[in-house]
């Protein structure tokens, strides 16, 4: 017993610094539990070199931004669908009255057309207006005489239906002659009827200019009706039964759709390496995209 009580006896000195130990211990306690340290600043962010950098960075969010929108491409107004209409932020009655004027076979030819048409807004317009995409022979075409023997188009009423224009009716037109008389009924025969007026614009041999004279006097007034292809699931070789589409076309307008999956707008078609005006308008009517 005598050597483990003597670890508990301590003389005057060091029971004193035990004491001190102890006072020292409960005042780090205290000085702990009522402290605040002021939080120190480690990075100043109202400091100019912040504010740059952070301009620089929101400058590169912006530009990410901007890329993943989707592009919108130059269309046709004369053949949009109804959910065209819908993406495009035309109201239910707008695009109800450019079916009605289509339905009788009237073309929008300008953006002031589709305007007094269907009645969009000005702030609508300044959106769609400079998307609208026409024929080459709609935009350079100049008040010219339509006819050898008149120098205005007629009404839809006084028109000849193309579709039962004889040779010798078609060789009153200026730029018309026995040849290219021919060759549209040659081509309608081919077609088993025209469905639509541009459709002359395939006929081999016909300039733009001599397309708008015919126009002039004659229009599809019994059109045919088309089937449309699903240009999502087609193959090439359903693609190529399109009059005035070649099977090299078909073949790559079915490679541009496989590389990308699924095409979501007939338009991005216009990015396919020697796709003309003419050859789009024709893959707009026999094509849909589902």
């Amino acid at each position: 017993m005598p050597n483990f009580k003597s670890h508990f006896e301590f003389d005057t000195q060091q029971r004193s610094g035990i004491l001190l130990l102890c006072f020292l211990i409960v005042g780090l306690f205290c000085v702990l539990y009522f402290y605040e340290p002021s939080p120190v600043l480690l990075l100043d962010t109202s400091s100019p070199q912040v504010l740059k950098q952070q301009a620089y960075i929101d400058s590169l969010r912006q530009v990410a931004l901007e890329k993943k929108k989707p592009k919108r491409y130059a269309f046709n107004p004369n053949f949009i669908s109804d959910y065209k209409a819908y993406t495009l932020g035309l109201t239910a009655a707008q695009f109800d009255r450019l079916s009605r004027y289509r339905s009788k076979n009237m073309w929008i030819n300008s953006i002031e057309d589709f305007k007094r048409v269907t009645k969009a807004s000005d702030s609508l317009m300044a959106l769609l207006g400079p998307l609208f995409k026409f024929p080459d022979w709609v935009v350079k075409s100049k008040p010219a005489k339509a006819q050898k023997n008149s120098t205005l188009a007629l009404s839809y009423k006084d028109k000849i239906d193309l579709n039962i224009a004889t040779q010798k009716q078609l060789q009153e037109v200026r730029g018309i002659g026995p040849a290219l008389s021919a060759r549209i009924i040659s081509y309608r025969l081919k077609l088993g009827g025209f469905s639509v007026d541009k459709q002359l614009q395939s006929v081999w041999g016909l300039s733009e200019r001599v397309v708008a004279n015919v126009l002039g006097s004659f229009t599809v007034k019994t059109p045919k009706e088309i089937i449309q292809i699903a240009v999502n699931t087609a193959s090439a070789s359903d693609i190529a039964t399109i009059s005035g589409i070649s099977y090299d076309l078909a073949k790559q307008i079915w490679e541009f759709r496989v590389l990308r999956e699924k095409i979501v707008s007939l338009s991005e078609l216009q990015k396919i390496e020697g796709m003309t005006t003419s050859k789009y308008a024709l893959i707009e009517l026999y094509l849909h995209v589902e």
